[in-house]
């Protein structure tokens, strides 16, 4: 290459210039000098000051070196030292490369250029990511040096390599600090170079190696998510399926190095999507795995078997054909275990309490209520903010753990949950295992659910979590009351939030434990064969709802006494069961007593009361015998109007068996009226969009419908089916419901009605 500052005339300034449509004297005006200054620096004749070099190079956006300036290194004395292999596998960061170089872009004021952190979990890419950099954009650098900043000294010997490189007088010096400072003096003098600090987890430490001031680019990787004002951070993430599989199948030498996903085997690019999923994207992982399969010669799915049996073998296993890799999953990780142990007691214990929970949005208000059960040093830790803070600020310096702020949860690779657990031994898994049990049965929600407002909140919050306790409780065999009574939780939540599948599922569990600990004839056996019964009605499967509620009955009119409450409970359930088969005697019969109880027991201003109430109104309304329908509904009315505030949920649900009653008499207007004041209660307690709303809307639709006003019921329908999909989910059985219901009401449209 020419070099310009030895020609006769600078060609990189003139072009610069020409390139703007400036002339000469236009370029001295915007710079505040003399045409003839501007002159001579493009004939080579002088050399604008420090001062002029920065000024051209904020104009143009170029370095010094760009615009002729000074002179560049020759290619003799040009060090690009980069330790790392160029991997040719390389796949999936291509975004990433491209926002990195134009941050770090020479075409920019490198005095002005904020040094960038690559951050990210051990085995993420990191180091792999900005060799690459290096490798594809080391031609726009003066020079490129790479420096391990592992530790102090790490710090050390590569500084003194780097005085040797650059031929410093100092680079023979017997003090170190002296090298050291000598090679901080070239980078502060010279200008476009970028360097790399590998490993730099201790980011201040790092820092500390550069001078204050340096016209070069800086690099960092590290584990550390905060890098505060010492580095812009981009987080290196997972790949994708498709990035994934595809560095797999490379690796695994099952396509060629040209070969594009599309090419692969179809059982071959279906093993390889699985194999990454169970991963989670991790590159190491993804290349371990694939130089396990060259290795060996055993297929994707032979892999995949292995893997479900003897995961702990397959991410501890050290390929020889793992070039740039230094160490396993399996290592990387156990290491970073250890130095958090090292630095923080609660941070080890916060971390190993995460790797028994679901991975991601775990509620930090959980570790809160729950603490009392997680062991003596997470209990000070977890109720105390700041002390919590401490812990995951020493976590996410490993990117253990990512934390959300605005939603104040966190999450963990479920990668890191399997190796920390392949770590401990069994009894230590049982030990964190039962904590989190218990701990989740101390956190878990409180929830009145006639007025709960956070149903979706704790849905998304607590479900993944509900569903890993029970898994914990069947793995680890956790029988002890704590447990079988967050299972009977966790499935009357799921009831209430229509997962009636899951519900049932955890309340046999419950159950099971429940007689094994106190036998079958104990209260506790009872409220789980009651919830039992609820859901098998709700399949219609009523033999057995009816032989549930009839054992529970049995056991709470045994152990409690005729006149208890929950004695009353089991007739009342019974009785909207028999409602349900169409039995109205027997029903009328188990309704009527569980009111007399619940009047005597809880007296008539009780909520569990005014349930019966209505339940007995219902039968009534159903049988179509108005009058006694109405006279009870009048009682319910006026003595929840004297307990509640008009806005009560409660009576909200009056006001909608009032409207099933008008609407049954033929008073369509009133029916009309007493729906839609249920509606603008509902709305006013819970909002717009809550699913009890929508049954509402629903309920007026089809009223509407009936009148012919199709229109208008097919605008209340869809409504209610928007709020349900948004709030609860496509599938849910109130969807499904009301998308019927629609169903209906358009064909009856298409069919030429309103």
């Amino acid at each position: 290459m020419t070099d310009d500052r030895i020609s006769s005339v600078n060609t990189r300034l003139r072009k610069a210039r020409a390139e703007q449509g400036w002339t000469q004297k236009d370029l001295a005006r915007e710079l505040g000098t003399t045409d003839v200054n501007v002159s001579r620096w493009e004939k080579n004749k002088t050399s604008p000051s420090a001062y002029y070099q920065r000024k051209l190079s904020e104009l143009f956006g170029k370095t010094p070196a760009e615009l002729g300036l000074v002179s560049p290194p020759s290619s003799d004395d040009r060090i690009v030292d980069i330790p790392i292999a160029q991997s040719p596998y390389f796949t999936g960061r291509e975004k990433l490369l491209e926002t990195l170089n134009k941050r770090l872009s020479t075409t920019r004021v490198a005095a002005l250029t904020q040094a960038q952190a690559l951050y990210g979990l051990g085995g993420i890419g990191k180091t792999q990511t900005a060799a690459e950099y290096a490798f594809r954009y080391s031609h726009e650098y003066t020079h490129v040096f790479w420096v391990l900043a592992a530790s102090s000294d790490t710090l050390i010997a590569d500084f003194v390599k780097l005085a040797n490189s650059l031929k410093l007088p100092e680079k023979d010096s017997q003090h170190q600090h002296q090298i050291v400072n000598a090679v901080k003096r070239w980078l502060a003098t010279h200008e476009g170079w970028l360097m790399i600090l590998d490993n730099a987890d201790d980011l201040p430490q790092a820092r500390q190696f550069l001078p204050a001031n340096h016209k070069g680019f800086v690099l960092y990787t590290t584990r550390a998510q905060a890098s505060g004002g010492i580095a812009a951070s981009i987080e290196v993430q997972q790949l994708n399926q498709q990035d994934g599989s595809l560095l797999l199948l490379h690796c695994a030498k099952l396509l060629e190095i040209e070969d594009t996903l599309d090419q692969a085997q179809p059982q071959d690019r279906a093993a390889a999507e699985r194999i990454v999923k169970e991963v989670e994207g991790l590159p190491l992982a993804i290349v371990q795995a694939g130089a396990y399969i060259e290795e060996t010669g055993c297929s994707l799915q032979d892999y995949l078997s292995i893997y479900a049996v003897n995961r702990k073998a397959l991410l501890e296993h050290r390929s020889e054909l793992l070039l740039g890799y230094p160490g396993t999953v399996a290592t990387t990780w156990t290491l970073s275990f250890e130095q958090v142990k090292k630095e923080s007691a609660a941070a080890a214990d916060v971390l190993c309490v995460c790797t028994f929970l679901a991975p991601d949005v775990i509620p930090e208000e959980m570790l809160a209520r729950g603490a009392s059960e997680l062991g003596p040093i997470l209990e000070a830790t977890a109720i105390s903010p700041s002390k919590l803070n401490e812990a995951l600020r020493v976590l996410r310096r490993y990117s253990l753990l990512r934390r959300n702020a605005s939603t104040h949860t966190l999450s963990i690779h479920r990668l890191v949950q399997i190796v920390h657990r392949d770590s401990m031994d069994q009894q230590t898994q049982r030990t964190w295992a039962e904590r989190a049990v218990r701990a989740m049965n101390r956190a878990f929600p409180e929830i009145d659910y006639s007025t709960d407002k956070n149903y979706q909140y704790d849905v998304q919050y607590y479900l993944p979590h509900i569903e890993q306790c029970a898994a914990l409780i069947a793995q680890y065999e956790l029988h002890f009351p704590q447990s079988a009574q967050l299972l009977y939780q966790a499935g009357a939540f799921l009831y209430v939030h229509g997962f009636h599948a899951q519900s049932q599922a955890l309340h046999q569990q419950s159950l099971a434990i429940r007689e094994r600990l106190f036998g079958t004839n104990h209260i506790a056996v009872a409220e789980s064969l009651n919830a039992l019964a609820m859901l098998a009605r709700l399949q219609d499967n009523y033999q057995q709802a009816e032989k549930y509620h009839r054992q529970a009955l049995l056991i709470r009119e045994k152990m409690l006494g005729p006149e208890h409450p929950a004695t009353a409970e089991s007739l009342n359930n019974l009785g909207v069961l028999y409602r349900n088969q169409g039995k109205y005697e027997q029903a009328e019969s188990c309704l009527r007593q569980a009111l007399r109880i619940r009047e005597k027991m809880l007296g008539q201003q009780n909520a569990k009361t005014w349930i019966t109430f209505v339940n007995l109104a219902k039968l009534y309304v159903d049988q179509r015998k108005h009058q006694q329908a109405e006279q009870l509904l009048l009682q319910a009315q006026r003595t929840a109007q004297q307990a509640l505030p008009p806005e009560h949920p409660f009576i909200a649900q009056i006001f909608s068996l009032f409207a099933s009653l008008s609407q049954q008499q033929g008073n369509n207007t009133q029916a009309e009226n007493f729906w839609k004041q249920s509606i603008v209660i509902l709305e006013k307690a819970f909002g717009s969009e809550h699913p009890t709303v929508a049954e509402q809307l629903n309920n007026l639709a089809e009223l509407y419908a009936l009148q012919g006003r199709n229109s208008e019921a097919q605008s209340f329908c869809q409504r209610a089916i928007m709020i349900c999909d948004k709030m609860l989910w496509p599938e849910h059985p109130d969807s499904i419901a009301y998308r019927k219901h629609l169903h209906r009401i358009v064909s009856k449209r298409e069919g030429g009605a309103g």
